[in-house]
């Protein structure tokens, strides 16, 4: 989670440099909105480690609705330690809806074409059948949960993850490989469950609404 978080700043840092950071709202009227998360950790850091963290925005060649960005991680020794790719839309936060990514904007990014893992676009993660199944979490959202989005930080979803794995998997040693897809936005006061299963290794979490009628998020760890 810790690694996770210091991905998302040194994104928000590339935004802040060519004017479309958390600090230009104001002026943009539009938001970053992470929609997937796909990470590897090869060596995972130690407390008290110094890493070293390079991030880039993907090229296209025509305007759409949503963009990619990949990472690399290095130790101090520029061991190449976890690498990591995310999905991303911009939102316009007075209309309500997405809005499209143009090219004069995603050229400020400098992209580069270059991918860390084998695939372009990251896989769509399907829902797996719950029916008659009972939630291992129910949880009701906090304020310290919600972001300047005014939703559930994308990080939360991740320890809410954690929560509701079978505590002989809770206390195993953390996951290597991680992957979320964010499908609906969860608000302060909403209660929401999680339901948990294991297939093939990969242990997978669903987030859905109370109402089990909404799917929030999609999470695999192993």
């Amino acid at each position: 989670i810790g690694l996770l978080g210091f991905l998302e700043d040194i994104a928000s840092m590339h935004s802040a440099t060519i004017g479309f950071g958390i600090n230009d709202i104001d002026k943009t009227h539009k938001v970053w909105i992470l929609m997937d998360w796909k990470l590897h950790i090869i060596n995972r850091p130690k407390y008290g480690d110094n890493i070293i963290i390079k991030t880039w925005g993907k090229p296209f060649t025509k305007p759409r609705f949503h963009t990619y960005r990949d990472f690399q991680v290095f130790d101090e020794n520029k061991n190449l330690i976890a690498i990591a790719s995310s999905k991303w839309v911009y939102y316009d936060i007075e209309v309500k809806r997405i809005s499209k990514i143009d090219l004069d904007m995603i050229s400020k990014y400098k992209p580069v074409d270059e991918n860390v893992f084998d695939e372009e676009e990251l896989e769509k993660m399907d829902s797996i059948d719950y029916s008659g199944t009972p939630a291992t979490l129910s949880y009701t959202i906090k304020r310290s949960d919600i972001d300047v989005n005014q939703h559930m930080h994308n990080l939360n979803y991740l320890s809410l993850a954690y929560e509701a794995l079978p505590e002989e998997i809770y206390r195993m040693p953390e996951a290597s490989d991680i992957r979320i897809t964010y499908k609906h936005q969860i608000k302060y006061g909403e209660t929401v469950k999680c339901f948990y299963t294991c297939e093939n290794g990969i242990h997978i979490i669903e987030i859905k609404s109370d109402d089990e009628k909404i799917i929030h998020s999609i999470i695999h760890m192993s």
